[in-house]
């Protein structure tokens, strides 16, 4: 009688890092010649557990050292409380739980909430990463994904077409401390909306197909220079994250050895402690040259490998880009090409970061930074303050846009001059930076036009800075005017739709004799003068009126 594992293969498809290009894991799908055995699985929780042991018992015969992800149904967590054989199963591999993320999928219906909650906690304590898989065309509900606070979020690719509802997801995995990842990839226009929309990795078989052998290579697109660069603050360590080649504290050189001869890929091995905690790091290069060098197999073969390597270099999973370059800048600058480990609030390993692509990146960002500044105020164009509006709506934050431009300017040219132009829009631009604070983004749009975004209660102290100032060209007084759309959650759904709002304003202000500034509400009519001819009285200290009052 033939048993189901009999008619069972596993076919491996790589879970792509969208910054680096490289492969971050390997997901395990089961794939029976006949019958379904999935469906099976979903209603029979002991047939489900056997298949997730079989996956990695069957990734193990691949001797691949990339982190796995393993299918779970999420009944079957919440009726066994846990994966017991899965953890012995990843300890006879040779595997550290951390090492495997549990990709837990759908249906949710009808699962009780609170023993999933419990199985989670007890993978959790075991090492164990967690996924939830299926979002946005599962069945998931959202109160029950932030109870699970997962380490991976994956979304259906189907979402692409609502990249406000992946941006909002985005947000929220911001929150958890969780990645997101997009499934089901296909097309290049489908990769780059991922990217646009956030999306750290993604899957699918625009990348690689699901294979018998896991991929060695995949095909990443290029990035298009049309997405938005990262916070000036920098990227996060998450998004460089390599799998990390790990092996206990306690192994030989000739391990260590075995393990870099047989994948050239790796740059280096980390020796961890029973817990997963980077003890001491093996540099690729330094650790052969001591191994080749004359009588060192016989030295070292069977010696600890900690002999041969150095102090780890560790960051904390929630780092920036420029704080990984902080912690390679200290010390020995023989070691600058060694791997930083990445932790998580634990301690434990999650991965390795190279220098090379932080460098990248970063060199990219500014480089895009450079190309949208205007050249005679070095000030960033609209991109750069249009795409920090669509992050502050996907946050869900309140915010003031505001249009800044010089009256009449086309008499101060002809009648000073374009030198004496020039002069002025310096100064203005000199002045805007000057009167910025906090979180206030100040942008030069081309000609004598600003745009300013800032939080509601930073907006006065700089109208009142920018209108109160006498302002000249070539002798001649010159005055400004100011438009204002206030915006606060829900009003508007992207920056388009805000500038929408503010052109309006703009023409209302431009109507009014000298210094003049409008405020208006996005959604709704109407708008109130503030500064300039029709002002109110009680607009002469720039009180701001509470967000969402008419």
């Amino acid at each position: 009688m033939h048993s189901w594992t009999d008619t069972l293969r596993f076919a491996f498809q790589p879970v792509v890092n969208l910054t680096t290009g490289g492969v971050a894991g390997l997901e395990t799908l089961a794939r029976p010649e006949t019958g379904d055995i999935l469906a099976e699985a979903r209603r029979d929780p002991e047939l489900d557990g056997r298949l997730a042991v079989s996956a990695v018992r069957a990734a193990a015969r691949k001797e691949t050292l990339l982190p796995l992800h393993i299918n779970v149904f999420a009944g079957t967590l919440a009726d066994l409380g846990g994966l017991t054989p899965l953890h012995t199963a990843v300890r006879e591999a040779g595997r550290l739980p951390w090492e495997v993320t549990i990709d837990i999928g759908p249906p949710f219906t009808h699962v009780p909430h609170q023993a999933l909650l419990e199985a989670v906690g007890a993978l959790r304590a075991q090492g164990f990463r967690i996924s939830a898989d299926g979002v946005g065309d599962g069945d998931v509900p959202l109160r029950l994904l932030t109870d699970m606070a997962p380490d991976l979020v994956k979304l259906d690719a189907s979402l692409l077409a609502r990249p406000a509802a992946v941006r909002a997801m985005r947000t929220l995995c911001d929150q958890l401390g969780a990645l997101l990842a997009v499934e089901g990839v296909e097309t290049e226009l489908q990769c780059a909306a991922a990217v646009s929309a956030g999306a750290q990795l993604a899957q699918g078989d625009l990348f690689a197909p699901p294979a018998r052998l896991p991929a060695a290579d995949v095909y990443v697109p290029p990035r298009s220079p049309a997405v938005a660069a990262p916070p000036r603050s920098g990227p996060s360590v998450r998004e460089f994250v390599r799998p990390a080649a790990l092996l206990p504290a306690t192994a030989s050189a000739g391990q260590v050895r075995a393990l870099l001869t047989g994948s050239p890929e790796v740059s280096g091995v980390l020796l961890v402690d029973a817990h997963g905690v980077p003890v001491r790091s093996v540099h690729r290069s330094r650790f052969l040259l001591s191994m080749s060098g004359r009588y060192g197999h016989a030295l070292y073969a069977d010696r600890p490998a900690a002999k041969l390597g150095d102090p780890p270099r560790t960051v904390g999973i929630d780092a920036t880009a420029w704080q990984v370059l902080d912690v390679v800048a200290v010390g020995d600058r023989g070691r600058t090409s060694d791997d930083v480990a990445v932790v998580d609030r634990y301690g434990r390993c999650v991965g390795v970061v190279r220098l090379a692509d932080l460098v990248r990146a970063l060199a990219e960002t500014r480089v895009e930074e450079a190309a949208g500044l205007n050249p005679l105020t070095r000030l960033p164009g609209s991109d750069a303050i249009t795409g920090e509006v669509d992050r502050r709506i996907a946050d869900g934050r309140t915010f003031a846009l505001s249009w800044l431009d010089v009256d009449h300017f086309k008499q101060v040219n002809d009648g000073a001059g374009f030198a004496a132009g020039d002069e002025l829009i310096r100064s203005v631009g000199r002045a805007l930076q000057h009167a910025a604070s906090g979180s206030t983004r100040v942008g030069h749009i081309g000609g004598d036009d600003f745009l300013v975004l800032a939080d509601p209660d930073g907006l006065d102290p700089l109208a009142a800075s920018m209108l109160d100032a006498s302002w000249s060209a070539g002798g001649r007084p010159v005055s400004l005017s100011l438009a204002t759309v206030l915006c606060v959650p829900g009003s508007v759904t992207d920056h388009r739709q805000a500038a929408a709002c503010l052109a309006p304003l703009k023409k209302a202000a431009k109507s009014i004799g000298g210094a003049s500034w409008v405020l208006g509400r996005a959604g709704l009519p109407g708008h109130e003068i503030r500064r300039g001819t029709g002002a109110p009285a009680a607009a002469a200290g720039y009180g701001m009126a509470e967000p969402g009052l008419g």
